[in-house]
């Protein structure tokens, strides 16, 4: 078994390089995840649901954590189920606990703002451009898991609480998005504070539009049905992904 240490370094970042492809993948992953685990939570006892999911992301973020260099496979893999186990505990706060959405909302705000102060602390950064020791991957993933679980319950809260609906709340969302790569453009905006808003914004763009193409016409969807969405995204997550490994096979090669 591969060990791992904290003290370890890399030559290179361990993260995606952020063009549009970053971003395409990033809203596809979260609107499979959002897809997938309303599958899954709703045809399996939703903590059981959880518990296995939680031990492939696991299985699969420690293949990522050992692996020596960014690599596409196992890293958008690690990206697919911190999608997937991240929406299913924001979920399962909700369905099994019955935690209001502006509660757990407010929770996973606070955790996501105290992981951000404790990498900051420790690394004095919060740059995704210099992954390159594991602690600071284990602080990378650590806020990447937790903005799932974020994003989930804040589209969540704006489709149900303030009753706004999943497509209005997706519009809503996609136009929060865009502020900081304008504010970055326009206004020189902190670089690091542009990412982390728009990656954060992200996860309840590609929910709200996952579940608005999904959920009946009753509830105001297309009626696709959650599993149909969460296998249609999957394939074209897996065509996206290999196109990145034959690019990054050539670039090995040449």
């Amino acid at each position: 078994m591969k060990t791992l240490s904290l003290r370890q370094r890399f030559f290179s970042n361990k993260v995606a390089d952020v063009d549009v492809t970053f971003w395409v993948l990033k809203v596809l992953t979260t609107a499979m995840g959002e897809a997938t685990s309303d599958f899954l939570v709703h045809r399996f006892p939703p903590v059981l649901a959880v518990v296995a999911g939680g031990v492939v992301f696991l299985a699969v973020l420690w293949w990522q954590l050992t692996t020596p260099t960014y690599r596409v496979v196992p890293y958008w893999s690690a990206v697919v189920m911190v999608s997937v186990f991240g929406t299913m505990c924001a979920d399962v706060v909700h369905v099994q606990f019955l935690v209001p959405y502006v509660v757990s909302a407010s929770a996973f705000s606070v955790a996501l703002a105290i992981v951000f102060l404790w990498w900051h602390r420790c690394e004095r950064t919060l740059s995704i451009h210099s992954i390159t020791t594991t602690r600071r991957e284990i602080f990378y993933w650590a806020s990447v898991t937790t903005t799932f679980a974020l994003g989930t319950a804040v589209g969540d809260l704006t489709a149900y609480t303030l009753g706004w609906g999943f497509f209005v709340s997706g519009v809503v969302f996609a136009v929060l998005m865009m502020m900081p790569a304008l504010g970055y453009r326009l206004t020189h905006l902190n670089g690091v504070v542009a990412f982390w808003w728009a990656y954060v914004l992200t996860r309840p763009l590609g929910a709200s539009f996952a579940d608005w193409i999904g959920v009946s016409h009753v509830r105001g969807g297309l009626n696709w049905g959650p599993g149909t969405v969460g296998l249609s995204l999957s394939a074209l997550i897996a065509l996206f992904v290999a196109r990145l490994a034959r690019g990054e096979a050539r670039s090995k090669t040449s």
